[in-house]
């Protein structure tokens, strides 16, 4: 993309725009827009295009991390542990994604897409989970004895649940952080369900605290990618601010989606992105 003038991508604006406020809206990561479309519409690399894709993601999720740390939500303990597995999971996720060819990583891309899009239709959103409705007895007798975590959000309530078994947690922010690195997408996918339905932690606090988990890793792996490839800075001059304004808006629009629709819906469409992916690989 070095031959391409800024100004020949002025039309990524506006679709970032319209990515980033369905995904805000909608509550979907992202990245799982950016990354294909950077590799499909704009002409990058795979590499370059998650690299991208996570870069842009860090400016977008701008405004949700600042509000659930304002407002007292995320649990800074469990965050603690989760990133003990995940900032190596994305280190190796991104040298990984710049190592293998880039071929494999198309596969590698459209199959984690297929496997994501599935967590989308199949598993249920973390507002839809009661917390603890699939913990196990061994979660629970390995949770014995290590007491309570309370949070308290600026708006006056108060969250109390046992503090969870933490090796589960920190196994699976590893592998979503090291499809992260890989593919750009898999952390909030994998982790925030879990947290409620294994952890028992309510779904707000989920919620925030894999937001907060998720920007410390973005913009780690952005790091990781941007030293391993070239950085396509005429790409995301145009994407940095359509992300910023598209969150605006999907923060306020947001109220109008219908989440559990919107959700389903992108889970179908990224299915389809990603048998794409995989088909033209296959069959060029």
């Amino acid at each position: 993309m070095g031959g391409v003038s800024l100004l020949e991508l002025w039309w990524v604006f506006p679709a970032a725009v319209i990515f980033s406020t369905i995904a805000i809206g909608s509550g979907v990561s992202g990245a799982l827009f950016f990354s294909p479309f950077f590799m499909l519409a704009v002409g990058l690399s795979p590499v370059q295009a998650v690299g991208a894709g996570l870069l842009t993601e860090v400016f977008g999720m701008g405004n949700g991390l600042r509000a659930y740390v304002t407002v007292r939500l995320v649990d800074y303990a469990t965050a603690k542990w989760l990133l003990a597995g995940a900032v190596p999971g994305v280190i190796a996720g991104a040298i990984a994604a710049d190592t293998v060819p880039s071929g494999v990583l198309k596969m590698i891309f459209g199959g984690g897409l297929l496997v994501l899009a599935g967590f989308l239709i199949l598993v249920r959103t973390p507002e839809e989970c009661e917390p603890g409705d699939r913990s196990s007895k061994l979660i629970d007798r390995k949770s014995e004895g290590k007491g309570t975590t309370e949070i308290r959000a600026r708006d006056g309530s108060v969250y109390t649940y046992p503090t969870c078994w933490r090796p589960p947690g920190v196994t699976l922010a590893a592998v979503g952080a090291l499809l992260t690195g890989m593919i750009s997408a898999g952390l909030p996918e994998i982790s925030t369900t879990q947290l409620v339905v294994r952890c028992r932690v309510p779904p707000r606090v989920a919620i925030a605290t894999s937001v907060f988990t998720l920007a410390v890793v973005a913009a780690l792996g952005a790091a990781v990618h941007a030293f391993h490839a070239e950085p396509v800075w005429n790409v995301v001059m145009w994407s940095i601010p359509g992300v910023l304004v598209g969150s605006t808006l999907g923060s306020r629009l947001g109220k109008y989606f219908p989440a559990k629709v919107m959700e389903r819906a992108l889970g179908v469409v990224f299915g389809l992105v990603g048998a794409l992916l995989l088909g033209l690989e296959l069959w060029k």
